[in-house]
């Protein structure tokens, strides 16, 4: 199947993402830091990039942003925790990610099938041609 990159500052997200992707044939390697995972994707060749949004140090963002510079064909899949209250008090990050060139986007908490559904259709390309944020009311576990 696909070797993905999986970048997240909370240890059970990458353990619960890392399980789950392992589960789904993938060949998965997780970091908890953006600047140790471009250091990774630069070395490797992957198939997908999965990041959080915010991380302390380098954010998902700029993250994305420099994945993109030396790989630009690898779809990205952006998550983040941190879901607005108020439409005018705080931007929406997953959506302005895939504005900036992230395939699809992941609201946590999410689903054990929300999660291969998202990584799926980037790898099948399916995301590349409408983003959308995959937003799940339960916990990560299914």
């Amino acid at each position: 199947m696909a070797r993905i990159l999986v970048i997240d500052d909370d240890h059970a997200v990458l353990a619960t993402i890392e399980m789950l992707l392992a589960r789904d044939a993938h060949t998965v390697v997780v970091t908890d830091d953006g600047r140790k995972g471009i250091e990774l994707f630069k070395t490797g060749p992957f198939d997908l990039l999965v990041v959080d949004i915010f991380m302390p140090a380098m954010d998902g963002l700029e993250t994305m942003n420099q994945a993109r510079r030396y790989r630009p064909e690898v779809p990205v899949l952006v998550m983040s925790g941190h879901a607005p209250r108020s439409v005018e008090a705080v931007p929406d990050f997953l959506r302005m990610a895939t504005k900036l060139g992230a395939v699809s986007s992941l609201q946590k908490p999410f689903r054990p099938k929300d999660l291969l559904a998202a990584v799926n259709g980037c790898l099948s390309g399916a995301g590349r041609a409408a983003p959308s944020t995959a937003a799940a009311n339960n916990s990560s576990t299914d």
